[in-house]
């Protein structure tokens, strides 16, 4: 039995999941952002945008409640774009990595735009290329790689690596997933 629960994340999370994202930021190659960087108007821009225009997952530690990983991703703007959900990022407290809190929001996620977002035709993300298990994880979940970015970011030991965008696409009717 896990000991986490998962649910919808909420406008009210914030505070918390500013938390998570600077512990998170403080470990090499965590997120893209550095500590500085993961600030109160940054959460609250992607925690407003998801729970308006896509989908946010939060999981929490059964006994202390502290929201230990949290996944998002939304609506890119333009109207062009409203089949398309992007900006996914994902964050697991580094105390609470591979024990399946990933896996668990990730597919939670991806259940709720199958199951509840029919609108959405497509889902995006970035990986770094030197994060294979990661990419790995993406592909089992049905994301395919799209390209890649050479000399995208900054790698976590200086110099330069690409990254490679990736997409998960609502097979047509009739087709299963």
């Amino acid at each position: 039995m896990r000991n986490f629960s998962v649910s919808k994340g909420e406008y009210d999370d914030i505070e918390a999941i500013t938390a998570l994202y600077r512990r998170v930021a403080a470990v090499a190659g965590g997120l893209a952002r550095a500590v500085d960087e993961i600030h109160d108007d940054y959460v609250d821009n992607f925690v407003w945008k998801s729970l308006k225009t896509g989908v946010i997952v939060v999981a929490r530690d059964l006994k202390t409640k502290k929201i230990i990983g949290e996944i998002h991703a939304y609506a890119l703007g333009p109207r062009v774009f409203e089949h398309v959900l992007g900006e996914l990022t994902i964050a697991v407290d580094p105390d609470y990595q591979s024990i399946g809190v990933g896996k668990a929001i990730f597919t939670e996620l991806m259940r709720e735009i199958r199951e509840e977002r029919s609108d959405i035709l497509r889902v995006e993300l970035i990986a770094r290329e030197s994060n294979a298990k990661a990419i790995a994880f993406y592909e089992k979940l049905g994301f395919e790689r799209e390209g890649r970015m050479t000399n995208r970011i900054r790698s976590v030991g200086g110099g330069f690596e690409a990254d490679i965008p990736m997409a998960w696409h609502r097979p047509p009717v009739g087709e299963s997933f």
